[in-house]
């Protein structure tokens, strides 16, 4: 077991299939949303940091980490919206905060946009919310027929790059082993995939009408008043400054934080950088 992520499994059964989750903490839920190809255990030292003050809930969307790797499934980001849905109605969350990160944007602001009124806070991390153009080639070659699947499916040619490729710092070798453990076979890494072929760039794309419904409901947000916090890795190769500028133009009365040095996996390269700025934002008088 990792030292850094020593905490219980707890599991939902969504459709007929187990989802996993940590769920640590008493008090105000903060609800930690992962992305492409990460899963809960990116979450771990903000787990571990705010327990003491907060109950906090960090899903392996289905397909990712230790939740199950259904075959035939639909992964798109409608159904991950849902199972998050489904997930924190069977846990009777009425109020909840949000952090997100990368593919978690799209699905954890999918859960918001639909859900405003249980919103208290959201922390946004390198991700989008809305529609964009903007796709790396080595990310564009990963959805290209056939190589594609091979190249992600078969030689790992997402996960294991982005363990060096999404840091500026190197991980130690037993970090990058648990990022890379739920996804050791072609079965295993049919959700990896499955989230790069959903990428929505064109209006004919089945999950271009859900994206542009996040996108459109983000006003909802704005006009609420949601607190906003957005920490940013300037040092990203996907997600770049424009993205991070579109946040700020959204919402203009964001706390917003650029960081040159950091990259894609910000908790990564600087979780005792950004750990201010949430005590900060969660009104936590600790170090």
């Amino acid at each position: 077991m990792h030292p850094e992520y020593n905490f219980k499994s707890h599991y939902a059964r969504i459709d007929g299939h187990r989802l996993h989750y940590i769920d640590e903490g008493q008090g105000p839920v903060i609800v930690a949303v992962h992305g492409n190809p990460t899963w809960s255990f990116y979450y771990r030292n903000v787990i571990k940091h705010l327990r003491n003050n907060f109950r906090v809930i960090a899903l392996d969307h289905m397909g990712c980490g230790y939740s199950d790797k259904p075959q035939e499934y639909d992964y798109t980001l409608s159904r991950h919206i849902e199972n998050l849905t489904k997930l924190l109605n069977s846990l009777d969350i009425n109020k909840c905060s949000l952090m997100v990160h990368d593919w978690g944007g799209a699905i954890g602001m999918g859960f918001a946009v639909r859900n405003s009124e249980k919103i208290e806070k959201i922390v946004v991390l390198n991700t989008a919310a809305f529609r964009s153009q903007r796709i790396p080639f080595r990310i564009a070659l990963c959805r290209w027929p056939i190589i594609g699947q091979f190249l992600v499916r078969g030689l790992n040619g997402f996960a294991w790059p982005a363990t060096f490729m999404a840091v500026v710092k190197p991980i130690n070798g037993l970090t990058k082993k648990y990022y890379l453990r739920p996804y050791d076979s072609w079965k295993n890494r049919i959700a990896v995939h499955g989230f790069v072929m959903d990428i929505p760039l064109e209006a004919s794309h089945p999950s271009y009408g859900t994206l542009l419904e996040i996108e459109e409901g983000l006003g909802r947000i704005k006009e609420r008043k949601i607190p906003l916090l957005v920490l940013w890795g300037g040092k990203d190769f996907c997600f770049t400054r424009e993205f991070y500028q579109q946040w700020k133009s959204l919402f203009p009365d964001a706390e917003a934080h650029y960081f040159d040095n950091l990259g894609h996996y910000i908790l990564e390269d600087g979780y005792e950088t950004i750990r201010p700025h949430l005590n900060s934002f969660f009104n936590l008088n600790v170090s």
